[in-house]
């Protein structure tokens, strides 16, 4: 089985990219759905997050204040780091066993999507990555639609390599700036070259 990591820039579609290969019958995991997984109410990382910052970080229902938590980490560097040492471990755990479960069941191929992938050396467990890419001006647009401030947005992008560092350490490039058709026959030229023998 071929393992792909599938990586870019926030913004920049890789969400449109697993529902694409989702479509093509890929399995394909996100680790952003990985990571509200591990702090639904009831998991060790919510408490530990609680204890590490503050039961403001939670809602009057017993869920992460996702958007308070991120105000916390985006602008202190270290707050980050401590909440990523929590998070990444047991994201890292979930989607290995994806992996093994899609090796046992004989698939062909299948990805994983991590925003931080070479941030978390995380490209050492996959035999090819991907990276989704736009340009700078459609990768704004699309976090403003998302109710983001242009300093939410630029805090993101600071905790994350550049784009073009992203694309040179990938094997290969999807652009996401086309039509859904377009994305998609680009992902068809990537899995032949990569899955088809």
């Amino acid at each position: 089985m071929i393992r792909i990591g599938l990586t870019g820039g926030i913004g920049m579609g890789k969400s449109t990219a697993a529902s694409l290969l989702a479509e093509k019958g890929i399995p394909v995991v996100d680790t952003d759905v990985l990571a509200r997984e591990v702090v639904a109410p009831g998991q060790p990382a919510l408490g530990e997050i609680l204890n590490a910052f503050g039961a403001d970080v939670l809602s009057s229902d017993g869920t992460l204040r996702r958007e308070a938590l991120a105000a916390i980490v985006f602008s202190n560097d270290a707050k980050r780091r401590e909440l990523e040492a929590i998070l990444h471990p047991r994201i890292r755990e979930r989607w290995l066993d994806f992996l093994k479960r899609c090796e046992t069941e004989g698939r062909a191929a299948a990805f994983v999507v991590i925003p931080l992938l070479f941030e978390t050396g995380a490209e050492k467990e996959f035999d090819r990555v991907v990276c989704t890419s736009c340009t700078p001006a459609t990768q704004m647009k699309r976090l403003s639609a998302r109710g983001w401030t242009e300093e939410q947005s630029r805090q993101r992008l600071a905790s994350q390599w550049p784009t073009q560092k992203k694309i040179d350490h990938s094997h290969s490039m999807i652009w996401t700036e086309v039509s859904r058709d377009v994305h998609g026959e680009q992902w068809d030229r990537v899995l032949r070259r990569f899955v088809v023998k």
